[in-house]
């Protein structure tokens, strides 16, 4: 524990720097918030259509492991938030995240191109299954595979 508290630790020039930073106040339902911003930034949607979306990401450095490789916690981010866009209805909070179960299939190195794509598995009242999959868009290599499930906390019928 002691071990990782001191990895943690910031130097004098990086506190000092980051106490130079400025974080506004998020503007709910007028911008991103700094998470979605840094986990996010990037992401382009290709293909929408009912129950399906298609989207291209370029890894970052900001999203990489010590070894180089895209995190695992950024996949699983981009897991909730793409299976989440999916049922998202527009002019309603986000629904809820109930469940996600992810297989890490492969490795994603800094620069390379992902598809993400989400497909609705299905519905029962106000509860959502999806599925959703990262693959490396130039070798098709399947780099993750998640299952999420989500509840709409206003009862609407998608």
């Amino acid at each position: 524990m002691e071990e990782a508290k001191e990895f943690l630790q910031l130097n004098k020039e990086e506190a000092e720097s980051v106490s130079r930073l400025t974080i506004h106040p998020h503007r709910l339902g007028f911008q991103c918030s700094f998470y979605e911003d840094f986990a996010l930034r990037g992401i382009r949607v290709d293909s929408v259509q009912p129950g399906f979306v298609s989207c291209t990401f370029r890894v970052p450095p900001r999203l990489t492991d010590k070894s180089g490789n895209l995190a695992t916690g950024a996949v699983a981010n981009l897991v909730d938030e793409v299976g989440g866009a999916i049922v998202h209805v527009e002019g309603l909070t986000m629904n809820v995240s109930v469940d996600m179960s992810i297989s890490f299939l492969g490795t994603a190195k800094l620069n390379d191109e992902l598809q993400i794509t989400s497909k609705v598995l299905g519905r029962r009242g106000s509860y959502s299954g999806t599925i959703v999959l990262v693959r490396n868009k130039v070798t098709g290599e399947l780099i993750a595979e998640g299952r999420h499930s989500l509840f709409d906390k206003h009862g609407s019928k998608l």
